[in-house]
């Protein structure tokens, strides 16, 4: 017969479970949207094509791609000018990158979600009634048309960044319109990027059946469709941890009940990792160590002033947009920069900011070779910035036991859902456009289909 002691423990652990406070609710049929078949397969191809790039060489998927569990397995990734797709990925030698993408490419889990309404690490794409079209963007790419959703909005983006898809100025067309700053009107970067798009039958066909005239045809078009796919692709709400919010108390183990305790408790997770997606959608300053080339703020051009480079407030400076934890045990490597490979570093950065930023040490990222003009430790050499970073942190040491930071680990892989390591439908095997796809591995085992929504 057991321990009298082992009773109790038990009873303390579902007490503890029981009161934790900030449990959310279980996702709701009016949680996600509902885009049609065709516009998800079409969003599909087209995020896969990698005729939206300026040189034709990369795609949406190459840094987001379902079988790296939404990413690229780099702390920084290489865009235009490399070869190859996640850790595999290296610099092509007959067009060298000039750069690193200098943030993280973010996980898209969930970001279909209605209560998603603020993009990207800085915020840069949010809603906003009293921006045009009501959906804030930066300053050069105001939307020209409606673009229903953040999302959508966002798709625009990335495809006129010269070192993410663009390409350089005089290697191509876009980016030479990009660098001009002529991104807007019937000669700008958007338009040329539709027309190709258009000039495939297919996608024309496509875009005429979705919206009845594709002579029409424009990047907000695009961006709807790319929009629904990744509404699609990345909705993950079929974890363990939904599955115990639904009514199956068996659905997490002990360990995970007891991290569940902790994170909603005494770990104090749950003050910025709250809700549905543990997230708050707000921006908080972490410290975390400035790994790479920047944003080309500061006086030295290698620092990242984070909210502040879309406000204009020195004091959002280094302040980052909170990240989703779903499906975080898959997701490395983490922070706005990928500054931390392995997932218990960068909770244990949480517990003690003020002493991992002085103890940092950039072999913790999981960088490729790439010749960069700003070195990778430009702005941890600089004493000065560091000075600054460890001055804007918000959060207060807090001490917890290795086991409990093990149970948090533990509860946190309870966030994963079975089909985040390799999407919901995966990649296509040709695009229209006839060019290369990366497919990834194509053993994608219980793969959904769009009337699955």
């Amino acid at each position: 017969m057991p321990k009298p002691w082992v009773f109790a423990g038990l009873l303390s652990l579902h007490a503890g479970v029981a009161t934790a406070a900030g449990l959310p609710e279980p996702a709701r049929h009016d949680t996600f949207p509902t885009p049609s078949a065709e516009s998800v397969l079409l969003g599909r191809d087209l995020f896969f094509d990698p005729i939206l790039s300026g040189n034709r060489n990369i795609s949406c998927a190459t840094c987001h791609h379902p079988a790296l569990a939404s990413g690229d397995e780099m702390s920084l990734s290489i865009g235009e000018g490399g070869i190859g797709l996640g850790k595999e990925r290296i610099p092509d030698p007959a067009n060298l990158p000039r750069a690193r993408v200098p943030r993280n490419a973010p996980a898209l889990f969930n970001l279909g979600a209605a209560e998603f309404t603020t993009l990207f690490h800085d915020g840069r794409v949010e809603r906003d009634p009293s921006a045009r079209f009501g959906i804030r963007m930066p300053p050069d790419f105001t939307l020209e048309r409606a673009a229903g959703t953040p999302l959508a909005a966002q798709a625009a983006l990335p495809i006129t960044s010269h070192d993410e898809m663009a390409g350089q100025p005089g290697e191509n067309e876009i980016a030479d319109a990009v660098n001009a700053g002529n991104v807007h009107g019937p000669a700008g970067a958007w338009q040329m990027l539709t027309d190709r798009v258009a000039a495939i039958p297919e996608y024309r066909q496509r875009f005429a059946w979705l919206k009845g005239n594709a002579d029409s045809l424009h990047i907000s078009d695009i961006g709807q469709v790319i929009g629904d796919f990744i509404a699609f692709e990345f909705r993950s709400v079929d974890s363990p941890f939904d599955e115990f919010l639904r009514g199956d108390d068996a659905a997490l183990s002990n360990d995970q009940k007891r991290g569940m305790s902790l994170f909603y408790g005494k770990a104090q997770c749950a003050t910025c990792h709250t809700g549905l997606f543990q997230t708050d959608h707000g921006f908080h300053a972490l410290g975390l160590p400035p790994v790479g080339p920047g944003k080309g703020h500061g006086p030295g051009g290698y620092a990242d002033h984070g909210r502040a480079g879309v406000t204009g407030d020195p004091k959002d400076a280094y302040f980052f947009r909170t990240p989703s934890l779903r499906n975080v045990t898959i997701t490395a490597p983490y922070g706005h920069n990928g500054a931390y490979g392995e997932l218990e570093d960068i909770i244990r950065h949480h517990l003690d900011p003020l002493t991992w930023l002085a103890q940092y040490k950039v072999e913790k990222a999981l960088l490729p070779e790439v010749e960069v003009d700003i070195p990778d430790t430009a702005a941890l050499d600089d004493f000065d910035e560091m000075l600054r970073i460890a001055m804007s942190v918000e959060l207060e040491p807090l001490y917890l036991r290795d086991d409990e930071i093990q149970a948090i680990i533990a509860f946190l892989a309870a966030l994963e859902d079975p089909r985040a390591s390799h999407g919901r439908l995966g990649a296509p095997y040709t695009v229209p456009s006839g060019l290369p796809v990366d497919t990834g591995p194509m053993d994608h085992g219980d793969t959904a289909t769009v009337s699955d929504y």
